[in-house]
């Protein structure tokens, strides 16, 4: 029996999967189950199977992108959800590289590219979020939101959802007209904006991405409120000065396990004393773990998906309290197929833009977090931190309450 052969034997047991090999050899594996789908794949030279199998992190996703593994019947989300659904993570799944050496050379890879200092910090930044912001116009919201949406309601466009996120963002920071806020990793700019028209306070967005200020500053330019929302390119290391709130929107996850440290001490050195903060970052269901090979190479160089507990066990370091924490569960889930929709519309003008293999390895990216945010061991966190023990209400009756006034001034 060929090597990949043993591999879907294991992991494909509801569902079909259908594989035709570079001589028209088929195989099929697994037993019909219509929520599970039916796919079929085709390997079109004799080494792809086995590169697969070698590289079972890396080799699917490589082999997709360069045209050696053609998806027939269904599509790159299809497949990938076939195999992250036989193995969900709340039942013990395990997709887990078993070649002991590889798996070695894996971690020391993975733990090496979490050294995030300040020069590295800026050029993965540029590698992913410097694509070119018509890129990104393609397929996120008007608002340009680049991260976990919030769905009320699961029939809600991705346009509400996002902005049902910055109120409920809004809600949690307890702001107050006038206050000094820091926005960590600002994006386009969005998050700021929202937050001085609903909330009227005092902005300051920081970014490593040149491509994203620039949109920012032209944003904050257009609706006269540049003298209120500031951008600037600036590592949160090096900014000083004394705010009322932070805010930090799917930046944590470029920090790296190494920096978390510094990274709380800073943010607390830079609140004021009744200061609170809010950090919104995917995260890991599970205990720490590593970067998988794809995401390093192709997407987030850097980049590192923390757990809950190293998350806590760094700001408690900082005498950080945690005073409120909430796991967005399917939510992300929801947000990437938006997106993966988007981009499947916008194909051609993606493949014009860059080419085919960037549109394949873009929606290898895109099918690979939802199968992780609806099977594997992924989510969201938003923790909600303050320095002092009384900072916000005694309970959380005053969030549904904000969000929904904040929401209605959007």
């Amino acid at each position: 029996m060929a090597l990949i052969d043993t591999f879907l034997t294991r992991i494909v047991k509801r569902g079909t999967l259908t594989l035709i090999d570079h001589s028209g050899r088929s195989r099929t594996f697994g037993t019909p189950d219509a929520d599970y789908g039916d796919v079929t794949i085709r390997f079109t030279d004799a080494g792809a199977e086995n590169y697969v199998v070698r590289h079972p992190r890396l080799g699917a996703a490589e082999a997709y992108m360069d045209g050696r593994m053609v998806i027939e019947r269904g599509d790159i989300l299809d497949l990938i959800t076939l195999i992250r659904k036989n193995a969900p993570w709340e039942k013990g799944g395990d997709l887990k590289i078993r070649n002991p050496i590889r798996r070695t050379l894996s971690r020391w890879g993975s733990q090496f590219d979490r050294l995030n200092w300040q020069g590295r910090s800026k050029q993965n930044v540029a590698h992913h979020y410097d694509l070119g912001n018509d890129f990104y116009r393609l397929f996120l919201d008007a608002d340009m939101q680049y991260s976990c949406a919030y769905f009320t309601d699961p029939a809600n466009s991705l346009e509400q959802a996002q902005v049902d996120k910055k109120a409920h963002i809004a809600a949690k920071l307890c702001l107050k007209p006038g206050q000094r806020v820091l926005d960590i990793g600002c994006g386009w700019g969005g998050m700021a904006l929202f937050l001085h028209k609903t909330c009227g306070v005092d902005i300051l967005g920081i970014t490593l991405s040149e491509e994203q200020l620039k949109i920012a500053r032209e944003r904050a330019a257009a609706t006269g409120v540049s003298d209120h929302v500031k951008f600037a390119l600036i590592d949160y290391r090096n900014l000083e000065g004394q705010f009322d709130r932070i805010v930090s929107v799917g930046m944590f996850e470029h920090v790296g396990p190494p920096h978390f440290r510094q990274f709380f001490q800073t943010c607390r050195n830079l609140l004021t004393e009744d200061g609170v903060m809010l950090i919104h970052t995917i995260g890991r269901f599970g205990g720490p773990g590593t970067t998988d090979a794809f995401t390093r190479k192709y997407i987030f160089p850097g980049g590192y998906i923390p757990a809950l507990s190293e998350t806590l066990a760094a700001s408690e370091k900082s005498k950080l309290i945690a005073a409120d924490v909430e796991t967005l569960r399917l939510h992300y889930a929801m947000t990437v197929r938006h997106w993966y929709s988007r981009t499947l519309e916008k194909a051609d003008a993606i493949t014009a833009m860059y080419d085919a293999r960037f549109l394949r390895m873009w929606l290898f990216y895109l099918a690979g977090a939802i199968a992780t945010f609806e099977s594997g061991g992924m989510g969201n966190y938003q923790i909600l931190y303050t320095r002092k023990r009384d900072a916000i209400p005694l309970t959380r009756d005053w969030i549904t309450v904000e969000e929904k006034r904040i929401a209605a001034r959007a």
